[in-house]
């Protein structure tokens, strides 16, 4: 089985504004949705682990390919979008795991993109 990583994107500024969601019965509602996509990928066996990730602006990069260890407040790079939260699933393959991919979105009312793990 192939192990493929499923990133939640979100637009930039949510947090600013302070919800992904439009209101928060939208936001309960996705809630009990991810829920519930979570416990049928536990029961598939799919299921690796997932997360949700803070603000971008909580970020820190660390630099050491220089001859000084550098660090920098906030994210890599400046973006439209970025990463809110993840899954990391196995499937048999690429379609399966853009099946599975769907079934997260709708449940996140977020869009989701598929990447493969690389592979030792």
């Amino acid at each position: 089985m192939a192990q493929y990583m499923l990133g939640v994107y979100h637009a930039a500024g949510v947090h600013e504004a302070g919800e992904v969601y439009a209101d928060e019965a939208a936001m309960e509602a996705a809630i009990a949705a991810v829920d519930e996509f979570n416990e049928t990928l536990q029961a598939s066996g799919a299921w690796l682990f997932a997360g949700g990730l803070t603000p971008p602006e909580s970020a820190t990069v660390v630099d050491n390919t220089g001859s000084d260890v550098t660090t920098t407040d906030g994210p890599f790079a400046e973006s439209k979008e970025f990463l809110g939260g993840f899954w990391v699933i196995e499937a048999s393959d690429l379609d399966a795991a853009i099946e599975i991919a769907a079934k997260g979105s709708a449940a996140c009312g977020q869009r989701v993109e598929v990447r493969p793990l690389a592979s030792e």
